[in-house]
């Protein structure tokens, strides 16, 4: 059975096609630019990619560029064999605490949330509506970023604010990167051969949230109302003094959309050392460069510190500390660096063990703690897309 998944941003597009129960790769593909001249594509068949380019003034004339190149290259013989797709869906606000298939209330409610996702909801749904016209009758699936947070207990998800604020604006912490750590989640209730898992989980890339996972469900996470709260990440500042925001305004002559727009992406890495790319970042310190330097110390330092506070949250009783995504999966110094922090609370890392695990090694995941540490530290690589595709696969069988 083939199921398509998609992942739909204002102005990007990317898509896997699987085939499930194997949950083989068929096809991948990533569209750039959409409405814009320039807008490109590169699709990836057989570990070869293949280029494309032609203005593509919408998502719909991507979705029917991305079906052609379905075609093209056999991964199908026709859109009849497509049995399903599974669309990223950033906000599900409270009402979903799990992935749905798409009705028309469902795309309502995507809408009405857009208040909640505004930088990312119109890209969600110009991709679903744009298959859903050309595949009318194949089920979609919502996958919810949100969704997997929603076992947060009262006392984490409510922001010390006045409660009306929650009861008429849905004022909380709704948490992010949940179907990736949804996977991980699942991942290692495997690799432990237990169920109900404690786990602190540091999705650590462009974009960054740790979770604290008690008894195989989210108990805790770093992101907030919106994907702007937490760690400093990339370009985003994470968790910063809220009245910095009234101060700035005043100061600058900006609106309060200039300076919220600055915190999302001119800050973070890039706004205390120039460099939004960890890589670049590292790089740059080590040839002595000192805003790189703390930079990289004040990313490093915010994730020690979460960890250390999930470990209390958890009682200590917490079965493995997992790092994942881009910096989680290939920051070897990174790693080394944050767990040498945490050393006051019994986690040590073994050098060797560190320095042979990355997505551009032989070995792309393992333990990386020492055996005097406390609790086994795990880098395990995260596969969202292949979790929308579970998910979806669920409703079409």
């Amino acid at each position: 059975m083939k199921i398509l998944s998609v992942n739909a941003g204002s102005s990007s597009l990317k898509f896997q096609l699987f085939e499930m129960p194997e949950e083989k790769v068929i096809i991948s593909g990533y569209f750039e630019k959409i409405g814009l001249e320039d807008s490109f594509w590169t699709t990836k068949v057989n570990g070869e990619k293949i280029k494309g380019a032609k203005f593509l003034k919408n998502h719909k004339e991507a979705v029917e560029v991305l079906l052609d190149e379905l075609v093209d290259h056999g991964a199908v013989e026709s859109l009849d064999e497509i049995k399903g797709v599974g669309h990223r869906v950033l906000h599900g606000g409270e009402k979903y605490s799990d992935s749905v298939l798409i009705t028309d209330e469902v795309i309502e409610d995507i809408k009405s949330l857009t208040k909640l996702g505004p930088l990312h909801h119109p890209g969600n749904l110009a991709g679903i509506e744009s298959l859903r016209e050309v595949l009318p009758n194949v089920p979609m699936v919502a996958v919810y970023d949100t969704a997997f947070h929603q076992t947060m207990p009262k006392e984490n998800f409510l922001y010390p604010v006045p409660y009306e604020w929650y009861l008429k604006y849905g004022v909380r912490k709704y948490g992010f990167h949940g179907t990736s750590h949804k996977y991980i989640t699942e991942t290692m209730k495997e690799k432990l051969g237990k169920d109900d898992v404690n786990l602190i989980i540091c999705h650590i890339g462009s974009g960054a949230s740790i979770s604290a996972i008690k008894e195989g469900k989210c108990y805790d996470t770093t992101m907030g109302i919106t994907p702007l709260d937490g760690l400093m990440m990339g370009t985003r500042s994470g968790s910063i003094d809220p009245s910095i925001l009234e101060y700035v305004c005043k100061e600058s002559g900006e609106s309060i959309q200039d300076v919220t727009n600055d915190l999302n992406k001119k800050s973070g890495l890039l706004g205390v050392s120039g460099f939004s790319d960890s890589r670049d970042v590292e790089n740059a310190a080590a040839s002595g460069d000192e805003r790189a330097i703390l930079a990289l110390n004040m990313y490093n330092d915010r994730i020690a510190k979460y960890i250390a506070q999930y470990y209390i949250e958890l009682e200590g009783k917490v079965d493995a500390i997992v790092f994942t995504a881009g910096v989680g999966e290939n920051g070897i110094e990174a790693r080394s660096d944050i767990i040498k922090r945490l050393a006051p609370i019994g986690l040590f890392v073994d050098e060797e063990q560190n320095s042979q695990i990355a997505s551009y090694k032989d070995k792309n995941e393992g333990i990386i703690s020492s055996k005097d540490s406390k609790i086994d530290i795990w880098v395990v690589p995260t596969n969202e897309e292949l979790m929308i595709i579970k998910d979806t696969y669920k409703f079409v069988k």
